[in-house]
């Protein structure tokens, strides 16, 4: 039986999503095609699998793969939520020094998060 990729697709961000408690498809450079080459390469494995045509010591070759691939989108998602966890930061240091300054009438330069 063929895995039905859409549906995986969909399990992948849902499965991430949940994790982030974030969608990941909203966060800026999320890569859809990683996504769906990863329901694809599993399509791939069954099946090879299902076939014969991918034998015991074979799909370890694959499956490593694709753990390859899943730990490279997790990369990717991790440095994506550095990014939106930088912009959080200056945002709220912004606007706490922006407080400090009209309270005081001190002029201050927030700090970066670089």
């Amino acid at each position: 039986m063929a895995i039905d990729t859409a549906a995986l697709v969909n399990d992948i961000k849902t499965a991430a999503s949940n994790v982030i408690n974030q969608d990941v498809a909203v966060l800026r450079g999320f890569s859809e095609r990683q996504v769906e080459a990863l329901a694809k390469q599993a399509d791939l494995i069954a099946e090879g699998v299902l076939s014969g045509d991918i034998d015991e010591g074979l799909r370890d070759f694959f499956l490593d793969s694709l753990e390859d691939m899943a730990l490279n989108f997790a990369k990717t998602l991790r440095g994506l939520l550095m990014v939106t966890i930088e912009k959080v930061w200056n945002a709220v240091v912004g606007v706490l020094w922006k407080s400090i300054e009209s309270a005081t009438g001190i002029g201050l330069t927030p700090p970066s998060a670089d």
